[in-house]
């Protein structure tokens, strides 16, 4: 792994996991299905016209398109529609830890169902993940945690799980850019007809709400879908998701830096020991 994929990596970890700070603001403020699916619309639109700027085409082959439905409908439809629902009465932090936990799910997959040989490290990992997760989850839901709110958010990262598996089969080939705008357009539609049938346009509008919109739909939104897809392609999805044992470090960072959540200690023992088990999974599956 070189100097640049690490930059990469450690960039698109720190505009991932800032997305739930950004997002919870959002849905202070405007209805969280509404506010997503323009948000998919306009960073597809941006990201569409740039590619076509950059003389890429919308030609993609057929495992490209099926990838890019999965990909706008699990990822950007499913999980993130999901989780903005949740964060309106669920902390960015825990969200975060949530979502982050993510990488562990596609090696569980791997494991159980697709037959792959895990070693000791990476069945340590997945142990280490599941106690990381537990204690977080004992002293949230203890604390007051919506339960709502933490089930929508476990449906989501099971969704962005399946995503991470179909990333390969989106972007092998090329055409990345124009890829990632036509899967946030494919997310922008799949959201559209809850946001208009199950809510209602009730917006305040304040600085607050624009900053973290227009933060939202271009550095987490369009750049780190982009980084992401580059990053895979040039190191592979294995050593790609390490990257992923830093976000609940970032994660609980911003949500506690901006926007004042509270951190308990078992918070950071379970953010810790979950880190360790992505970690540990990882150089597992990168070893083996």
């Amino acid at each position: 792994m070189d100097l640049r994929a690490i930059l990469m990596g450690l960039a698109f970890a720190a505009m991932w996991s800032s997305a739930f700070t950004s997002a919870r603001v959002i849905v202070a403020y405007a209805p969280p299905l509404t506010a997503l699916s323009l948000r998919f619309l306009i960073s597809g639109l941006l990201g569409v016209a740039i590619a076509w700027w950059l003389g890429q085409n919308a030609r993609l082959s057929r495992k490209q398109w099926l990838g890019v439905v999965i990909f706008g409908l699990c990822q950007n439809a499913l999980y993130l529609g999901l989780n903005f629902v949740a964060m309106q009465t669920v902390e960015a932090s825990l969200a975060a830890i949530i979502a982050s936990t993510m990488p562990l799910l596609v090696a569980l997959v791997g494991w159980v169902l697709l037959g792959k040989r895990t070693s000791p490290l990476g069945i340590a990992g997945l142990v280490a993940g599941v106690i990381g997760v537990s204690l977080i989850m004992g002293a949230r839901l203890g604390g007051g945690a919506d339960l709502y709110g933490v089930v929508l958010c476990v449906i989501g990262v099971v969704s962005l799980t399946v995503a991470t598996l179909a990333v390969l089969g989106a972007t092998s080939g090329g055409n990345v850019l124009m890829i990632v705008g036509l899967q946030m357009l494919v997310g922008s539609a799949a959201l559209a007809l809850p946001a208009v049938v199950l809510e209602t346009w009730d917006v305040t509008w304040n600085w607050q709400l624009i900053v973290a919109f227009v933060y939202t739909t271009l550095v987490p939104g369009l750049a780190a879908t982009l980084v992401w897809f580059l990053l895979v392609r040039r190191i592979g999805a294995v050593k790609a998701a390490t990257f992923h044992f830093l976000n609940p470090f970032f994660g609980v960072a911003v949500a506690a830096m901006l926007l004042g959540e509270a951190i308990g200690v078992l918070d950071v023992v379970g953010v810790v020991i979950i880190s360790a088990g992505i970690l540990a999974v990882q150089l597992s599956r990168e070893s083996g």
